[in-house]
């Protein structure tokens, strides 16, 4: 660091992004992005809007937070569209966590919420996961302190219903409950149909998973008009235009090409339960995920050794090294030419060891 960043900072551990490697033939499952292109509509959209690219965005993201909206159900002052859902995540922890609201959220979980916590000087609590990697619903009933959970959890893939977000949200009714949804649409029940119920929700989602567009940047947040006006608070105190033009026409595509989203969504899930049938015969470990990726480790092989040989075969997937998931990892579904060289290879690294 250079002698002039500020000591305030001095604590703070940046997130570490998935590698974006560039190796040649390379099969990527290491950052959870669809296998697909975007919807031809949403590259259709985003081509036309480049020709006006001398003009400043939307700030009210006015057209798509309508199209957002009506496919959601809700009231397009529900919604608040931004750039990724990483975005939306950063606003709501600046907006509802200081020294006398900390924020919780599980200890095994999307490595952001923490940076997040520590950048704005929040204080935190790190609630563990149980022995099977699963969120206790117990330990978030009535904390009174700000909730953050990630619903699948990431890098677990493991979900809770419906009824359990809901004890969780109306238990604390003091308290601004967030539930990012990252991967709702890999199997999941969306708890967008209770913002209306409880005014201390606020549900987050993204396009970079299912809607193939990771590399448009574009999340939102639904939840009561008045959090979405605290959100909006933050937006226009900190970047009013926060999407540009040529995601903003993407994002209205790919809501217009839905079926292509649900067909989509529909084959990464086959092909993930065809990826785990196989792994189950290798001898693997898996949680019970409903995202669109895998988390698994082999009682043979270390996390590591698997990921270091997949990688020298031009196979990347995502390793982590917290001491309880050291032994994992996690393995982003993909097509099902893609998932067949990576369970080739890897029929081929236990062989190897035997």
């Amino acid at each position: 660091m250079s002698r002039f960043f500020s000591n305030k900072f001095d604590t703070l551990t940046p997130y570490t992004p998935g590698e974006q490697p560039k190796i040649s033939n390379l099969v990527k499952l290491n950052t959870n992005e669809s296998p697909f292109p975007p919807s031809p509509k949403a590259v259709k959209r985003a081509a036309e809007a480049a020709k006006r690219l001398e003009l400043y965005s939307d700030p009210t993201c006015s057209e798509l937070t309508a199209k957002m909206a009506e496919m959601l159900g809700v009231k397009p002052e529900q919604v608040l569209m931004t750039n990724g859902s990483d975005e939306i995540l950063n606003f709501a922890f600046m907006a509802y966590g200081d020294k006398d609201n900390p924020i919780v959220f599980p200890d095994i979980t999307y490595g952001f919420y923490p940076v997040f916590a520590q950048l704005s000087n929040i204080p935190y609590e790190e609630i563990p996961l149980d022995k099977d990697f699963r969120i206790r619903v117990s330990d978030y009933i009535g904390i009174n302190k700000t909730i953050v959970i990630a619903n699948p959890n990431a890098p677990t893939g493991i979900a809770l219903s419906l009824d359990e977000i809901e004890d969780i949200v109306k238990s604390n009714p003091d308290n601004v409950v967030v539930i990012d949804e990252a991967y709702v649409d890999f199997g999941n029940e969306s708890a967008v149909r209770l913002v209306d119920k409880y005014d201390n929700l606020l549900v987050t989602g993204t396009f970079s998973k299912s809607r193939s567009m990771a590399g448009a940047r574009l999340g939102f947040g639904v939840a009561s008009k008045e959090i979405i006006r605290d959100l909006n608070t933050i937006k226009y105190s900190t970047n009013p235009y926060n999407i540009n033009s040529m995601t903003m026409a993407a994002g209205i595509g790919a809501l217009e090409d839905e079926e292509y989203t649900k067909e989509n969504c529909r084959i990464i899930c086959e092909n993930r339960e065809y990826t785990m049938t196989r792994l189950k015969k290798m001898g693997f470990d898996m949680t019970p995920t409903t995202a669109n990726f895998i988390f698994a480790k082999h009682p043979l092989v270390s996390g590591l050794d698997i990921y270091t040989k997949l990688r020298e075969n031009g196979i990347v997937v995502r390793h982590f090294t917290g001491e309880r998931i050291c032994e994992y990892n996690r393995i982003t579904v993909g097509t099902r030419e893609q998932m067949d060289k990576f369970l080739a290879v890897l029929e081929k690294i236990l062989e190897d060891r035997k």
